[in-house]
């Protein structure tokens, strides 16, 4: 299966160098590029492509605008974005996964550890770099103005999703829950999507911010 990628970053050297990365390995197909926000929503109507390589900072439209064009079009549902930062802790990324972003990424991150990453974004697994997003999320959720998060949705969920959500917030892929419960993995991915469904999060990332902002899961842990 190829993962087809729109490059979207206002530095045309940057793009350049994604681009050679990704189309001199196998798997992978560069269907367009973007210098602002605007084109990369465009490119992604256009496309369809798996994944939007998701720059933070460029002029016009940001990458967070774009995330949240792109996560609230229901004709691009299957398009994931990863966000790309030069910040470890950066109150705009944390928004971008609020917006619906997958995961996000450090731009010094080794080559092998980018296409790791659009690999796992791909096939929709686990939120990617959890230490980081930890800090990322201790950073701002520890603020009592930034927690916009509906408690009563964790509510609806039963203990035993309680226990899976948290897991996830770890940075677990559905094949280690299911071997951390001695469940199988369908059973961990059907309590997953259940969770999902229930407080209608567009995917694993916004589970992992709605265990922080509800206080289901401590920041400082770990």
């Amino acid at each position: 299966m190829t993962i087809r990628v729109v490059l979207a970053d206002d530095q045309v050297l940057v793009r350049a160098g994604f681009r050679v990365l990704l189309e001199t390995e196998d798997g992978f197909e560069v269907c367009a590029e973007a210098g602002d926000g605007e084109q990369a929503v465009a490119a992604a109507v256009d496309h369809k492509p798996d994944i939007v390589v998701m720059d933070v900072r460029m002029p016009g439209v940001d990458g967070l605008e774009a995330t949240r064009r792109i996560t609230a079009n229901p004709e691009l549902a299957g398009v994931k974005v990863l966000v790309l930062t030069t910040f470890d802790v950066d109150e705009y990324v944390y928004e971008a996964l609020r917006a619906g972003a997958s995961g996000f990424l450090l731009k010094d991150t080794d080559p092998v550890e980018l296409l790791r990453a659009l690999k796992v974004v791909a096939a929709g697994e686990a939120l990617l770099a959890p230490t980081v997003t930890r800090r990322l999320i201790a950073e701002f959720v520890d603020r009592p103005e930034n927690r916009r998060i509906d408690v009563s949705a964790v509510r609806e969920i039963t203990d035993r999703e309680r226990e899976v959500l948290g897991l996830v917030a770890g940075g677990m892929s559905n094949d280690e829950i299911a071997a951390h419960l001695v469940i199988s993995t369908a059973t961990a991915r059907t309590h997953v999507s259940r969770i999902m469904t229930k407080i209608g999060a567009r995917d694993r990332a916004q589970l992992v911010v709605l265990a922080y902002e509800s206080g289901l899961v401590s920041p400082r842990r770990g």
